[in-house]
C-alpha cells in the first residue's frame, strides 16, 4: 500500500536524447521514499539499456503492450491502477502528441489513457522544436486537460543550439512531483479563492449592448491554476462560451451589476480575491424598451459609471487579500501602479493589449506589481502564465497571512 512518504510513480521513458538522466531520475526518488515502476518506449531502449533501470529501480523494466505473460493479467491495466502518479521524463514532442490525440500506440501512452493518476512532464526536445506551432497547441491542451509540466528549461541543447527544450535536472524534477504528491500541499490548500472572470454587457436595448473586449480564457486560466495550487475556488463569469475548469464552482451573470452582487456577496467568505473580469466602466442610463429603430445618422447615448467591484472588495471590513488586473494600451507600469495603490490592492497583474495582444490569444506576457516588488513574466500560454501568477499570488498570500501588516489606506484618484 503506497502513502505519502511511499508514494508509487511510473517513470516513463521515451526517446530524447535526455534519457541518460532518467536513472538519476529514478534513484533520487527511491532516496525520497517513492516506489519507482519503470516503462521504455521502444525508441528508449535504443538510447538507455532496460537492464540499467533494472538494476536502479530493482525491479523490471516495462516496454511492449504485447508482452504475453504480463498481458495474460491485463498487465497494463494493473500498472494503471498501480500508480499514484505517472512521470514521463524525457517527453518529447512525439509523446506530447500521442497524449494530445488520445492515442495508445504503447504501452506508455496507453497507460496514460487507462489511469486517473495525475501525470507529469518534463519535456526535452530542440528548440524549434518546442517553439513550433503544433507543439505549443499540444502543450496548451494537455495544460487544459490538467497535465503537469516541468520545465522546460532554457540553456544550451546537445545539437548545439542555445534556448528553450532542455530537460529539467532530476533534482527538480523529483520534487515537484513528490510535492504534488503530498509530502508537501499544494500551496493554496484550504483557502478560498473568489474570481471574476470575462466580460460584462450593459443593455442599451432588448438586441444590443455595450460590452467589453475579453474573451475569458486568463481568468479561467487562473482559476484552473487556483484550483491546481489546492484552493476551493468560485469563479463569478460574465458571457463567455468557456466549459468551467474541473472542480471549479461556476457563477454565472450578464451585467456589471449582476457581476458587483454575486462578488460582495461571496468576498466575505474569500480568503483571496482575484478580480480578471473586464466589467464595464459605464453602463447606459435608459435601456429602451423596445429596439431602437434607425431614424437617423445618429445615435447618442448618456453613459453613467458602474460599481467599482474591485475598490468594493478591497475596502470591506475583513477583507480577502486582493488581486486586481490591469489592461492597459501604454504605459502599462505606471498606469498599474497607480491602480494598485489607488484602490489599496495587494498585488496587481497588468499586460497590454490591442490589435493581435492579449485579447482572443492563447498566449500573454505580464506585469504583477506589489508593494515595493515586481515580477515581469515573458509571453507564454495563458495557462503557464496563471500557473505563474498563481504562484505569486500563493507566495505574497501566505507571507502576509504569517506576518500580518496593515493595509494600505487609498490615495485620492
Amino acid at each position: 500500500m503506497s502513502t505519502a512518504d511511499n508514494p508509487r510513480v511510473l517513470l516513463g521513458v521515451t526517446g530524447g536524447i535526455a534519457a541518460y538522466k532518467s536513472p538519476d531520475i529514478v534513484r533520487r526518488l527511491l532516496d525520497r521514499g517513492a516506489e519507482v515502476q519503470v516503462v521504455m518506449t521502444p525508441s528508449a531502449e535504443r538510447l538507455v539499456s532496460p537492464t540499467v533501470f533494472q538494476a536502479v529501480s530493482g525491479r523490471s523494466v516495462r516496454g511492449e503492450l504485447w508482452d504475453e505473460q504480463a498481458e495474460a493479467a491485463m498487465g497494463h491495466i494493473e500498472l494503471a491502477r498501480w500508480a499514484d502518479r505517472i512521470l514521463i521524463a524525457p517527453a518529447t514532442a512525439h509523446l506530447m502528441a500521442q497524449l494530445a490525440t488520445g492515442a495508445a500506440g504503447n504501452l506508455l501512452s496507453t497507460l496514460c489513457l487507462a489511469s486517473d493518476a495525475p501525470v507529469f512532464l518534463a519535456p526535452a526536445m530542440n528548440q524549434a522544436m518546442w517553439r513550433h506551432p503544433a507543439v505549443r497547441a499540444n502543450h496548451a491542451l494537455l495544460l487544459e486537460r490538467g497535465v503537469r509540466f516541468i520545465g522546460p528549461a532554457d540553456g544550451e541543447q546537445a545539437c548545439g543550439d542555445v534556448g528553450p527544450g532542455r530537460m529539467v535536472e532530476p533534482d527538480s524534477i523529483v520534487a515537484a512531483v513528490l510535492d504534488a504528491i503530498g509530502v508537501k500541499a499544494g500551496p493554496l490548500a484550504g483557502s478560498r479563492v473568489l474570481i471574476t472572470a470575462g466580460p460584462t454587457r450593459e443593455p442599451i436595448d432588448p438586441v444590443r449592448f455595450v460590452s467589453n473586449r475579453s474573451s475569458g480564457k486568463m481568468g479561467f486560466a487562473v482559476a484552473q491554476a487556483a484550483a491546481a495550487a489546492g484552493a476551493q475556488v468560485t469563479l463569478v463569469a460574465g458571457p463567455v462560451s468557456l466549459a468551467a475548469p474541473r472542480g471549479v464552482e461556476r457563477v454565472d451573470v450578464e451585467t456589471a451589476a449582476d457581476m458587483r452582487e454575486a462578488t460582495l456577496t461571496r468576498a466575505g467568505q474569500a480568503d483571496i480575491y482575484i478580480g480578471a473580469a473586464a466589467i464595464s466602466d459605464y453602463r447606459p442610463q435608459q435601456v429602451a424598451a423596445h429596439k431602437i429603430k434607425k431614424h437617423s445618422d445618429t445615435l447618442s447615448l448618456d453613459m453613467i459609471k458602474s460599481a467599482d467591484v474591485l475598490a468594493e472588495v478591497a475596502a470591506l471590513p475583513s477583507r480577502p487579500f486582493t488581486v486586481g488586473f490591469a489592461a492597459e494600451t501604454r504605459e502599462l507600469e505606471a498606469h498599474a501602479r497607480a491602480k494598485l495603490e489607488g484602490k489599496a490592492l495587494d498585488m496587481i497583474v497588468a499586460n497590454l493589449v490591442g490589435e493581435k495582444l492579449g485579447f482572443d490569444c492563447d498566449h500573454n506576457s505580464a506585469l504583477v506589481l506589489w508593494g515595493d516588488g515586481r515580477q515581469s513574466l515573458p509571453d507564454m500560454s495563458k495557462a503557464e502564465l496563471a500557473a505563474r501568477i498563481v504562484a505569486l499570488i500563493a507566495s505574497r498570500y501566505l507571507a502576509v497571512t504569517k506576518a500580518p501588516t496593515p493595509l494600505r489606506q487609498p490615495t485620492a484618484s
